[in-house]
């Protein structure tokens, strides 16, 4: 089974707190996109934009939340994501938000998308897309080989 990760750092921003100050809760799922999203850019080395250029569509289908903890105004998170295909036509991707300096889980849970076309007709993962994620798996663990296992480099959006 492929599977790929990537670990980015997100900054707190004071629209995404509520009155009480912590993040609100539906900003979680912002932040699995945007771990999702830079995950398929850096490992697939490619947009989503690009993925829907070529007729295939990954609309969500199902979401899981645990909230472990708060987050405040400021606060450096990292968002570790791994996706892998899930059936035959299905992303499932995994992400845990943590604070950046002691570790302590904000939110963890997943994500599942369906592959489908410009009409919403479900689809099968076109063959190109397969490949791009052999290719990805085959140039992470290479790269992880040569390095003696280090983690993914971590991008930063503030």
């Amino acid at each position: 089974m492929i599977r790929l990760s990537d670990v980015l750092e997100l900054r707190v921003r004071y629209s995404e707190t509520d009155q009480m100050g912590t993040f609100y809760n539906s900003r979680a799922l912002e932040w699995f996109e945007c771990g999702r999203t830079e995950l398929m850019r850096r490992r697939l080395g490619m947009s989503y934009a690009a993925l829907e250029a070529r007729g295939v569509f990954l609309p969500l289908v199902e979401a899981h939340l645990d909230f472990q903890g708060g987050a405040r105004y400021d606060d450096l998170l990292v968002i570790s994501s791994t996706v892998e295909v899930s059936g035959r036509a299905k992303l499932r991707f995994e992400v845990l938000v943590s604070h950046a300096e002691s570790r302590k889980a904000v939110v963890c849970g997943y994500t599942v998308h369906a592959f489908t076309d410009r009409q919403g007709k479900p689809i099968r993962p076109p063959a190109w897309f397969t490949q791009l994620l052999a290719k990805a798996a085959d140039n992470v663990a290479a790269a992880a080989g040569a390095t003696g296992g280090v983690s993914p480099e971590t991008s930063r959006l503030s």
